[in-house]
């Protein structure tokens, strides 16, 4: 799943600068592993961290073959959230530029966000703070059973404001204000009954296997589809089901059916073959 990239058509970031911070491998179908690199710090954000999280999210977005993208961290940690010598010098500085900083992070999590490629965290040791925000932007959310969770801010007087937007999604208001507000440390079982995190796997291995069989799960689907797909549910989401909306799901269908992929898909189907995007798929 990690080796160096040797398909022309997978283009990924160049991280010559970063890549200390952030370390980017993929295979030749598609599938990215994003690793948060300091776990010195078990990948707690600091400036640094977060530029290079959000340049390589950048480019992922806009990368031609990419299929699924992972976000992991080094050393068996996610991330600690807030690295503490950060929010240390924070504290002296002026509320303008600690509103710069946080408007890097909340960029950071809608380049995540905006990625058409279906993403992933890959959960282990913890997720605190930004780093659960992290966990709540991707698509999936797989952790390990023994994987810790906290919206961690309010026991340092602050607030998790620019996570909120994705974890609200992820897990509804009521939930949200709760933990918010109690910054209570859970278990990935109980993030998983919440909807913070979509699988919970035994161990380390595990993951590593959920991460192959998801890999292997998306090569199957057609990647304007997958596209396609993500953006539909933001476009419905919070609508009512009125002749508006059910007049752009038409149109989405309709569209998919006459595209090239939607043709190809269908008749692949028809001929019981696999589609040309699953072609170089190992079974």
């Amino acid at each position: 799943m990690t080796n160096p990239i040797v398909d022309p058509l997978v283009e990924v970031p160049d991280t010559s600068a970063t890549s200390n911070l952030v370390g980017i491998d993929a295979t030749v179908e598609g599938a990215v592993v994003v690793t948060l690199n300091r776990p010195q710090r078990k990948n707690a954000f600091d400036a640094d961290l977060i530029s290079a999280m959000e340049e390589a999210f950048r480019t992922l977005a806009g990368a031609e073959g990419v299929r699924v993208v992972f976000v992991r961290g080094a050393g068996g940690t996610f991330s600690a959230g807030a690295d503490l010598e950060w929010m240390r010098a924070a504290a002296d500085r002026s509320e303008g530029d600690n509103r710069a900083d946080a408007m890097d992070l909340a960029v950071m999590l809608k380049q995540l966000w905006d990625i058409p490629a279906l993403t992933v965290a890959l959960v282990e040791g913890g997720a605190f703070g930004g780093g659960a925000g992290v966990a709540a932007a991707c698509d999936l959310a797989v952790a390990t059973a023994d994987a810790k969770f906290s919206f961690s801010e309010a026991r340092l007087g602050l607030v998790p404001a620019t996570i909120s937007p994705y974890v609200i999604q992820a897990i509804g208001p009521r939930q949200a204000r709760g933990l918010f507000a109690t910054a209570r440390v859970f278990d990935a079982a109980y993030a998983e009954k919440i909807g913070l995190v979509t699988e919970v796997v035994a161990d380390a291995a595990a993951l590593d296997a959920a991460r192959e069989r998801i890999a292997r799960e998306i090569m199957a689907c057609g990647p304007l589809a997958v596209a396609g797909a993500k953006a539909l549910v933001s476009e419905v989401h919070g609508r009512p089901i009125d002749h508006d909306l059910m007049d752009l799901t038409a149109h989405r269908i309709a569209a998919a059916r006459v595209g090239p992929e939607g043709q190809e898909g269908v008749r692949a189907f028809l001929e019981r073959r696999r589609p040309a995007w699953a072609e170089q798929v190992a079974e």
